[in-house]
């Protein structure tokens, strides 16, 4: 059985849609926190336990009669994240997976400037000593990040941010698929995988042109000080720690850690990768 955790979540559930393409529904598994949540995949065969990463004697439940499991990293900041990784690895293993998947990033490193980096790195250092035949998907970066700067932009006519840099974003979709063939294609990825990432690299200049073509309106890039953007943001109620880790990523971004492109994504999938532009007109539709 091929065994997804988090498979109700927004990446999760893109990879069992593309699963339930390639395999039948009864070689299919997920493991959720609300299994109510995932009644609509239950209808449609899918096997569906519940499963908590803090929690191993569930996970045991959750990922019995594995053949591989999937692990999407949790959306857990700090070493909480790690733990959780190393727990759902842990239980692939007890329940005798013969490999590993997880989705780790393209910018994985200890030294990232991107905290989340480092947890990437962990889980990727584990899955080697622990996990036997593994599989690290380093996913390129997430082009649904538009979604949390772009409408305040259209708001107020400006890219108010920090210095930035280029940004192969990557289509959760596109990414979904490159899973899903991981696991059902032999020998389409091994170890740790180049970027997955769209050919593509565009700083927030490169976003706010694109953003204005779809919409008609003229968008400035204001670059911002990091303090001054990491105190505006803490008054607008974001919390210290959050703003804190947003900064992350662009400082990461301009010292081009997420500028990587490889033929890797568009090989696997065997089509072009989805371009920022059509993630931006669909979001904007």
């Amino acid at each position: 059985m091929l065994i997804i955790t988090g498979g109700t979540g927004r990446l999760g559930s893109l990879i069992v849609d593309k699963l339930l393409e390639r395999v039948p529904a009864d070689r299919v598994g997920v493991s959720v926190r609300d299994v109510a949540g995932a009644a609509a995949l239950a209808e449609r065969g899918v096997r569906v336990r519940a499963g908590d990463f803090t929690d191993p004697a569930s996970l045991d439940h959750a990922f019995e009669g594995a053949e591989q499991v999937l692990v999407v990293s949790p959306s857990i900041r700090g070493d909480g994240a790690v733990a959780a990784t190393r727990a759902a690895i842990d239980a692939a293993a007890r329940a005798g997976a013969s490999r590993v998947l997880y989705t780790s990033h393209q910018a994985s490193s200890a030294d990232s400037l991107f905290a989340a980096q480092h947890q990437h790195a962990a889980a990727e250092a584990y899955l080697a000593e622990r996990a036997g035949r593994f599989t690290a998907l380093r996913h390129g970066f997430y082009a649904s990040t538009f979604e949390i700067y772009v409408p305040t932009a259209l708001e107020t006519g400006e890219f108010r941010l920090p210095e930035d840099g280029p940004v192969s974003w990557t289509a959760h979709g596109d990414l979904a698929e490159a899973d899903a063939i991981a696991m059902t294609r032999p020998g389409a990825f091994d170890g740790i995988t180049p970027a997955l990432a769209a050919p593509e690299a565009l700083d927030l200049v490169d976003v706010a042109r694109i953003v204005g073509e779809i919409t008609g309106r003229t968008l400035k890039r204001i670059v911002v000080d990091d303090e001054e953007w990491k105190a505006t943001a803490v008054a607008g109620g974001l919390p210290a720690p959050a703003a804190e880790f947003a900064l992350g990523m662009f400082r990461a971004a301009r010292r081009g850690e997420f500028a990587v492109t490889d033929p890797a994504l568009e090989t696997v999938l065997g089509r072009p990768a989805t371009s920022a532009r059509s993630v931006l007109e669909a979001m904007l539709r």
